[in-house]
């Protein structure tokens, strides 16, 4: 694994976009994972976020992220294909391949498993015309669906060429799904794999579940599940998948610290991943290794 396979997630700072992607850049990485926020919360705009992000030469591993999307009827069905078509056309606009979609938390969604297979075909079929696929994640507070293998399931009932999952390893820890299911999964099928942890070892309710989720993650091996992450990896690499891995952490600590130390967090977390995990060397684009040394501190 190269580190030209791991990306940053612009949650993980505070400040510009700008300084996000300067920092990820610096710190050795060659691609990002943007959410819509990022663009539209440009002071100059949307056309001078997408001229930034292209300036800084990052390749984008996916735009994020479609909420609340499949199960739904009438008006509310229909609005929600209004914001995916604004999704995908953003997504079209940044020349990135994926969007993410994560399961419905709505109490007004349908439980029937044809409905949301059907509304992820449409999904689907929409970003078709633009050249985007789809990846549909679990959330672990999922109404219906809140496990990968469930999400797994209703990719496979839509059955869209450019539809597959998005694997998010706090998701897996959270409900606590067995790892070894990932080895059920198409390789071809996995498009993104977020990877994060936490520091403690279980989420007894919903609402810490959520809690941590959005404020308390860590960057792989820094976390309570580490011997779990290095397991998903080794499992998903034995499995043939060779897409990308992008570090998706909200963290409100991280939000009060330089963006360059947020950064080389992140880089020691892809060499540990690169190098003790999976034992590879890890060039840095220059065709420098990546050092022990110069990660220190």
């Amino acid at each position: 694994m190269m580190i030209d396979e791991f990306g940053m997630d612009t949650v993980s700072f505070s400040g510009t976009l700008e300084a996000k992607l300067r920092a990820i850049a610096d710190a050795g990485f060659s691609q990002v994972m943007l959410s819509a926020r990022d663009l539209v919360a440009h002071p100059s705009g949307l056309d001078a976020a997408i001229a930034a992000v292209r300036s800084s030469r990052l390749r984008v591993t996916g735009f994020q992220v479609l909420r609340d999307f499949e199960g739904l009827s009438g008006n509310l069905h229909q609005y929600k294909v209004d914001i995916a078509k604004s999704m995908i056309g953003m997504c079209a606009a940044l020349g990135c391949r994926y969007l993410l979609t994560c399961s419905s938390t709505l109490v007004h969604a349908s439980e029937d498993p044809a409905q949301l297979a059907s509304d992820l075909r449409k999904l689907a079929t929409l970003a078709i015309p633009h050249g985007i696929r789809v990846a549909f994640e679990a959330l672990s507070w999922g109404r219906t669906i809140h496990e990968f293998p469930a999400a797994w399931d209703a990719v496979c009932e839509a059955d869209c060429p450019n539809l597959g999952i998005g694997i998010d390893s706090f998701h897996v820890f959270a409900a606590n799904t067995p790892v070894a299911q990932i080895d059920e999964l198409d390789p071809l099928k996995i498009y993104l794999v977020q990877l994060s942890d936490f520091m403690w070892q279980e989420t007894r309710t919903f609402e810490e579940r959520i809690a941590t989720a959005r404020h308390f993650r860590v960057f792989p091996g820094e976390g309570a599940h580490s011997k779990q992450l290095a397991e998903l990896v080794v499992r998903l690499d034995g499995l043939g998948y060779r897409g990308d891995y992008s570090f998706e952490v909200f963290n409100d600590d991280y939000q009060q610290l330089p963006l360059a130390t947020v950064a080389q967090r992140a880089r020691r977390s892809a060499l540990w991943l690169a190098e003790d995990v999976l034992r590879r060397s890890t060039p840095l684009p220059n065709a420098m290794r990546l050092k022990r040394t110069a990660l220190a501190g």
